[in-house]
């Protein structure tokens, strides 16, 4: 039997033969070519870069990192991974990529110094930014960070956070008088509080008063718009199995972030929901034509928007440093006010720690009343100078907090080009042999674990993994390798370099500041003993829960203090 050849009936028939199999084969030839490409960039790589031992994989297709994201405490896979092949190591990622982790305080210096230029945003950091706030300061790099950084360098001066001082007082005290009338009407003096939103409000109307010099209002019930998006975005308890692969899949192919999904759908409201607020804000600053030499932040915007600043930020780009405030403002600087980033570098990201000093001082109450006894002491409400030099207990309390509970547990970064990193002691290689700096070729992937650092025994002895404030007031309470660690008061929570956080001090002022008002007038316990086990719930956002318990948020039990 004959095989049969179909041939085209007419000449229209086979014209459309012909460009399908043209199309066909220009298809296969980019494919080709794609692959060659990427074949000889992981050569180079391979022959460039220092191979680091390291975990095996675990997974064919993520690698480690789905172990990383589904575990509760990623930073104890990190310190058992230093312990096991060194303070540079390589881990398995994903589809095939491989990423350096580094947790040796030299080589962490070198690249934190280099960031910006040398070590950049990864294209998936880029596409999650742009998408939620926009090209400002934080999906900026190199000279386009350095330009927007240095305008927006004043509204976070020393001299501007003095001023500020007062607002940061005036949200706490509107808490303390909430809370007041909850408790007179309770029977037994004390009632449970889920204090997470109140923070929330703090920040929101903190950060709208100090940087916008506008008042939201949601600590006197008024309704913002920006609350519910925000409520819903980092409320959601649990992200589902979808979401999870395609943001795993997404370190790879960034597009995937794209693809239209429940987180998608509610990132978009609350970027539109941003602009909205940031471009009504702005317009009314502008009609207002706020005082040119002030150095507000929505002040420090207005001149950079004209032509001839020095400085000069597009009107896009302005919008972009709202949206980053407003989202600090009120996402990331709450969560640690109730329980001890959503992106590196967010202005006030830090002053969360304030809710995990709430939950530590309730599981430690004689921590909880040294702290008291000083604050007491002391008398009147500090003042920003006081609050810096003042009050050493609370000092080390605050500081103990950010070391334990950094908002950000860890920080990926790319490189744009070669280089050698230097480390404080060597590591062995995968070919068995010993050497004190490793060389990485364009392109590589680094992670630096900001938690596992800031709580490794190998940098800060036994105890830690404990709670002690008391390491930050003696001569020898850090000591080690802990020295070493260059950044804010030896941890990486502010991260270094060049783009250290904006907002240090701003976020250390309002830290102090709320904290001393709460525990001067109210006492805190866990509301199921001190004993009482919390962890962090993994979804959209990390949120800390009861463990056992579905919901989100930890319930404290509060009275005043008498």
């Amino acid at each position: 039997m004959k095989a049969s050849i179909a041939i085209p009936d007419s000449p229209s028939s086979l014209w459309s033969t012909v460009r399908s199999v043209g199309a066909f084969n220009v298809a296969c030839s980019f494919a080709a070519l794609w692959a060659f490409v990427k074949v000889i960039r992981v050569l180079r790589w391979r022959f460039r870069t220092t191979q680091l031992r390291g975990p095996p994989r675990t997974s064919f297709v993520y690698g480690v990192s789905n172990d990383l994201v589904s575990s509760k405490d990623s930073a104890t896979m990190y310190e058992h991974w230093a312990q096991e092949y060194g303070v540079a190591y390589m881990i398995p990622s994903v589809l095939g990529q491989t990423r350096i982790v580094l947790s040796d305080p030299r080589a962490i210096a070198h690249f934190y110094a280099r960031e910006s230029w040398t070590y950049v945003q990864t294209p998936l950091s880029l596409t999650l930014i742009e998408n939620l706030v926009g090209r400002g300061v934080l999906w900026s790099q190199g000279e386009s960070h350095r330009r927007q950084r240095k305008a927006l360098t004043p509204a976070f001066s020393n001299a501007a956070i003095r001023k500020l001082t007062s607002v940061f007082y005036d949200s706490a005290y509107k808490v303390k008088s909430a809370w007041d009338t909850d408790l007179q009407s309770s029977k037994d003096g004390n009632a449970v509080i889920e204090v997470q939103n109140w923070m929330n409000h703090i920040s929101l109307d903190t950060i709208g008063i100090a940087g916008f010099s506008h008042d939201f209002g949601s600590l006197d019930g008024k309704h913002a718009s920006v609350t519910e998006v925000f409520d819903t975005f980092g409320n959601k308890p649990k992200a589902s199995a979808v979401n999870k692969v395609l943001f795993l899949l997404a370190s790879a192919f960034p597009i995937v972030t794209k693809i239209p999904n429940s987180r998608v759908k509610l990132i978009k409201k609350l970027n539109a929901t941003m602009g909205e607020i940031s471009n009504d804000l702005l317009v009314r600053s502008r009609r207002e034509k706020q005082a040119e030499e002030e150095k507000s932040i929505i002040g420090l915007l207005i001149k950079a928007e004209n032509q001839d600043a020095e400085l000069r930020m597009s009107e896009d780009e302005v919008l972009a440093q709202m949206k980053v405030l407003l989202l600090a403002g009120y996402e990331t600087t709450s969560i640690s006010l109730t329980v001890s980033s959503l992106f590196n570098n967010l202005y006030a990201r830090y002053s969360r720690s304030n809710q995990w000093a709430l939950i530590e001082l309730s599981r430690h109450p004689d921590v909880q009343t040294r702290l008291r006894e000083e604050l007491l002491t002391f008398g009147a409400d500090p003042t920003y100078d006081q609050l810096k030099a003042n009050l050493p207990y609370l000092d080390a309390v605050v500081h103990e907090i950010l070391r334990l509970h950094p908002p950000v547990v860890e920080f990926s970064r790319v490189a744009r080009v070669d280089d050698v990193i230097p480390l404080s002691e060597p590591v062995c290689t995968g070919s068995g042999k010993m050497t004190d700096s490793i060389s990485v070729a364009k392109g590589s992937l680094f992670v630096i674990p900001i938690e596992a650092i800031n709580r490794s025994l190998a940098i800060w002895g036994p105890h830690a993994k404990e709670f002690k404030p008391d390491r930050w007031l003696t001569e020898d309470g850090i000591s080690g390798k802990a020295k070493e660690v260059q950044g804010h008061r030896h941890l990486l929570t502010f991260v270094d370099g060049p783009r250290t956080c904006l907002g240090k001090d701003f976020a250390l002022a309002e830290f102090k500041a709320v904290l001393s008002v709460l525990v001067k007038n109210f006492v805190y316990e866990m509301r199921d003993g001190p004993d009482t086990q919390v962890e962090i719930a993994r979804g959209i956002l990390p949120r800390p829960r009861v463990v056992g318990e579905d919901s989100i948020g930890v319930p404290l039990r509060v009275r005043r203090y008498e």
